[in-house]
């Protein structure tokens, strides 16, 4: 296939939504022609908020330590290549294309078709295996104990912030998303989390005891310099710091401080300008995060909010931990089917936010180009994909999960 006749097939995966399970990836292991794509160390993150940095951490401190790097993220923000990185650089289109082939012709004889999901993961592993990465670290996609990047065994499990999200299919309490997400603490193998409730702490604890895994929490921020904004972010770089002792893999201090130093991840709290910040918050305990970071580097000034969420989030809740930092809302409906309409989101500001008003927009390039002053892009990382497409003059692949 084509790399666009790929990326087409693999997006007509997501006609088979969303599967939580492992038996669909090991039967793909089990038939897919790259030798042992398990075959290389792993660090294996999960959270609620926070994954995709402490990756990107983790990833730099690796990097600065000469070690050749595999990283796998999701969502993308702009193309799906964005996903599955060796040291740093996107996957190839060829190659990408080639490895999807494969896949296709793999799985042709399954039972059950494999979600989009399923196939990303299988393929990421591939490459990293193919290019023989010194380390892989992997974001589940959603929960742990069943998402498809549990096949491995890691060097080190993390555990980032627990909140609740995802409710329809981790549980609606932190007890029940927190022992979705101990799933991936493996016997034997060290854990590590961030401060937590002390009810999600007791699940983890009882879990890594009953696995005979080493389990600690991170009690004191990271003190170096990090290239992420924010003063959770050194909470996140303590955390991924003592991931790195616990792994035995040859880093170094002074190699983890130049790689924070260094790190960078795109879509949060990332500034396109004077006047210009874009971050994928998406639930309110990350809402919550996004208004604490916008005081400590823009002081008591208001922001003018472009908003726009998915329909299974609390938007209520988000709005209103932003409301304090907005001077006004701008919606805008994202480009998802799960997707809140600009005219709902809008209803849902001005409910939880009385006397801030929101004004739908006819689409995002309208919300960028008619407003002035300091401006804040949020509610989803698919939105942020957009405006990152948009101002860089690029089209947007869609996304998934």
């Amino acid at each position: 296939m084509t790399p666009a006749e790929a990326l087409s097939w693999l997006y007509a995966a997501q006609l088979h939504g969303i599967k939580l399970g492992l038996d669909s990836v090991r039967e793909l292991l089990r038939v897919f022609p790259t030798p042992d794509p398990l075959g290389v160390p792993f660090i294996h993150v999960a959270g609620t908020n926070g994954k995709g940095s402490v990756c990107a951490l983790l990833d730099s401190a690796c990097r600065a330590a000469g070690l050749r790097t595999g990283l796998y993220t999701s969502p993308h923000l702009v193309h799906f290549r964005e996903r599955i990185r060796v040291n740093g650089a996107p996957i190839p289109d060829g190659r990408l294309a080639r490895l999807l082939t494969e896949l296709r012709d793999s799985v042709s004889g399954l039972t059950h078709p494999p979600t989009f999901f399923e196939l990303a993961t299988v393929a990421a592993l591939a490459h990293f295996a193919e290019q023989q990465v010194d380390v892989a670290v992997l974001e589940t996609g959603m929960g742990g104990r069943l998402d498809a990047t549990n096949v491995v065994s890691p060097k080190v499990s993390v555990l980032t912030p627990i909140g609740l999200d995802h409710q329809q299919w981790l549980g609606n309490s932190l007890e029940s998303i927190a022992a979705e997400k101990a799933g991936i603490i493996k016997p034997g193998c060290p854990a590590v989390s961030a401060p937590q409730p002390e009810s999600v702490l007791r699940v983890f604890r009882e879990t890594a005891h009953a696995r005979n895994a080493e389990f600690e929490v991170i009690t004191a921020p990271f003190e170096g310099i990090i290239g992420l904004a924010g003063s959770h972010q050194k909470w996140n770089a303590a955390l991924a710091a003592r991931a790195l002792e616990l792994s035995g893999l040859p880093v170094s201090g002074a190699e983890i401080a130049r790689g924070f130093a260094a790190a960078q991840w795109p879509g949060r709290f990332q500034s396109l300008g004077p006047d210009l910040v874009v971050d994928g918050a998406h639930n309110p305990h990350a809402a919550k995060q996004l208004e604490r970071t916008w005081r400590e580097l823009r002081g008591n000034q208001k922001a003018r909010i472009v908003l726009g969420m998915m329909r299974d989030k609390d938007a209520a809740l988000f709005c209103a931990a932003l409301g304090p930092i907005a001077s006004c809302a701008v919606t805008v409906t994202v480009g998802n089917e799960r997707t809140l309409s600009a005219e709902e989101m809008a209803g849902i500001w001005e409910q939880t936010n009385p006397g801030i008003q929101a004004q739908p927009a006819s689409s995002l390039r309208e919300a960028l180009e008619s407003g002035h002053g300091p401006t804040l892009v949020t509610g989803s990382l698919f939105l942020v994909g957009e405006a990152l497409a948009l101002l860089g003059g690029e089209s947007c692949e869609p996304s998934a999960q």
